[in-house]
């Protein structure tokens, strides 16, 4: 009995792919590779940039209240240089414009209470004064408002939020039966007739609080951020594609 050539190149007698094929699945793998470390370093860049982020929010948090950006500055708000920025704001309020949110927090199901706040020099701002239970019924108008002067004038404390836009999970907002389950600034003001709002709204913090009247201060600040663990698992996709450029290389 003989042995041919490639009995001898093949010992275990299974048949290496065609040459062809052999290099499509190379090209495939190479092109994955790629693929992988791309990934792999654009979660690392994201990483960076969500640090970066959490130590700038960080900073806001720290740092003391500075008058809310007036109409000049509005088109310049953006989330990353603005949001959570402690703010302070002067107004009336408009408890008649009021509207309240679907909420979910430490203290239960109920609502946010958004309420309309109007300026010294006519701007009007949406103010989340906080969260109330179902069966909450607004204050007389004279204790209606934390930190008043007497004649309806009150100021406000608290962070910087950007709109929420659409509404909640599975559920729009709906404007015609005053249903909301987002603080969707825009829509809110067109439903309520207030025109030209800030681009932002204010969640009150918990300076004002007084029984029997919103709760303010319950913004939970976090960010998720496993950006590593996306990052690892990209690289070590990559490690497989490329060892199998490997084996696929040195089959004869």
């Amino acid at each position: 009995m003989t042995v041919a050539d490639g009995d001898l190149a093949n010992p275990a007698g299974a048949a290496a792919p065609p040459r062809s094929k052999r290099l499509l699945l190379v090209a495939l793998c190479l092109l994955a590779t790629a693929l992988f470390v791309a990934l792999g370093i654009w979660q690392v860049e994201r990483r960076a940039w969500k640090l970066d982020l959490i130590a700038r929010v960080e900073a806001r948090l720290a740092a003391p209240p500075v008058p809310a950006p007036g109409r000049a500055d509005w088109p310049r708000i953006t989330r990353d240089a603005d949001e959570y920025r402690r703010v302070t704001a002067t107004g009336r309020f408009l408890p008649d414009r009021a509207v309240r949110t679907t909420a979910l927090t430490e203290k239960g199901a109920g609502s946010w209470l958004l309420v309309p706040l109007v300026t010294p020099a006519g701007d009007t701002i949406l103010v989340n004064r906080g969260f109330v239970p179902p069966d909450w019924r607004a204050v007389p108008p004279d204790r209606g408002a934390p930190a008043g002067d007497g004649e309806g004038t009150v100021t406000v404390a608290g962070l910087l939020r950007l709109p929420e836009p659409g509404g909640g999970f599975l559920r729009s907002n709906d404007p015609a039966h005053d249903r909301w389950y987002s603080r969707d600034v825009a829509a809110i003001a067109a439903a309520k007739g207030l025109g030209d709002v800030a681009p932002y709204f204010i969640d009150a913090d918990a300076s004002g609080n007084r029984p029997g009247e919103p709760v303010g201060g319950l913004t939970v600040v976090t960010f998720r951020n496993h950006h590593l663990i996306y990052a690892l698992t990209w690289f070590g996709l990559a490690l497989m594609a490329g060892y199998a450029v490997f084996r696929l290389l040195r089959e004869r």
